[in-house]
């Protein structure tokens, strides 16, 4: 069924203000704190552009009236030679035992890759005001099936199973004498929500009109998995508009094999402003019969992030 997607405008966008928000709101994640309200977590840049997490929160009918705004981290860097020592970026969280688990993206430099990622998990025990890092180390890294790197993934919990859609880099490919990363979605599961058992299952892999697909946001609905992805090319993405991420649409019956809905989804990027050159790294929620999304625009973020709704 072919979906309308409305798109509402920007929320938020940083003003660089503060010593650890130099820039960019990227990767917002929708977490709602009851029928009123819902927090949004994402990831902004100090000067040296490592990201830190901090969140608003905004009406949940209408995310553009911003209730309040954090005014530090609640998820910093980790010590030097760490595996997240130059940046965390919030990815997905997940409501367990009372306790708000956070699946977060860590970066390392790297001279030949640019950068290399893997995930760490944060617990908060007050909604997110604050986390402590579980583990010293990451819950997933590069393996025998993900040889340069994993990150951002979405998790769901269904009864005692905990399914993970991640990124997974294959490849890097120098390109005008920059080292860039091809990259596809994989799965993994769990019983505990820690320790993931890889398989060599793609979900949605690169291809000769996607070179990468970025950041999964999969959902349940009437037995269906839906999955929002973000697509784009190895070449120019940077600064061209039909090279850069787009918002793209795929369904699965069992959560591995996925088919993309080319002709029931349309996202378009507008003709000018915010994100008039990019949309990516979406998430969505559900209230009073609606479903947001919450996406990011032009430089990865550095315009900030929006919304659209689609009305059932």
């Amino acid at each position: 069924m072919k979906q309308n997607w409305i798109k509402k405008g920007l929320i938020f966008e940083p003003k660089g203000q503060q010593p650890w928000s130099k820039s960019h709101a990227q990767v917002p994640f929708a977490y709602k704190l009851n029928d009123d309200k819902v927090r949004i977590f994402f990831a902004t840049r100090d000067i040296d552009s490592c990201s830190c997490v901090t969140f608003i929160d905004v009406e949940a009918d209408d995310p553009s009236k911003i209730l309040y705004q954090h005014d530090a981290p609640v998820l910093s860097k980790g010590k030097k030679g760490y595996f997240d020592d130059a940046g965390t970026m919030p990815s997905w969280f997940v409501k367990h035992e009372g306790k708000l688990y956070l699946y977060y993206t860590a970066w390392n430099k790297s001279q030949t890759a640019s950068y290399v990622l893997s995930i760490g998990l944060a617990v908060s025990e007050d909604e997110g005001l604050s986390f402590r890092k579980m583990f010293e180390g990451p819950i997933m890294d590069r393996g025998k099936y993900d040889p340069i790197w994993v990150g951002q993934p979405c998790v769901l919990k269904e009864g005692n199973v905990w399914k993970m859609w991640y990124l997974s880099c294959q490849r890097i490919t120098y390109i005008d004498g920059h080292p860039e990363p091809f990259y596809n979605v994989k799965y993994a599961v769990s019983n505990n929500g820690v320790d993931w058992e890889r398989t060599e299952d793609v979900c949605i892999d690169f291809n000769e009109n996607t070179d990468a697909i970025g950041r999964p946001c999969v959902w349940k609905e009437n037995g269906v998995y839906k999955m929002l992805h973000s697509n784009r090319l190895a070449q120019d993405y940077r600064n061209v508009k039909d090279a850069g991420y787009r918002i793209c649409y795929s369904e699965s019956d069992d959560g591995v094999k996925w088919d993309e809905k080319k002709d029931d989804f349309f996202f378009p990027k507008s003709d000018s402003g915010w994100d008039s050159m990019m949309n990516e790294y979406c998430t969505v929620y559900h209230h009073n019969n609606k479903t947001y999304m919450l996406y990011n625009g032009n430089g990865f973020g550095a315009s900030g992030f929006g919304y659209a709704v689609l009305e059932h």
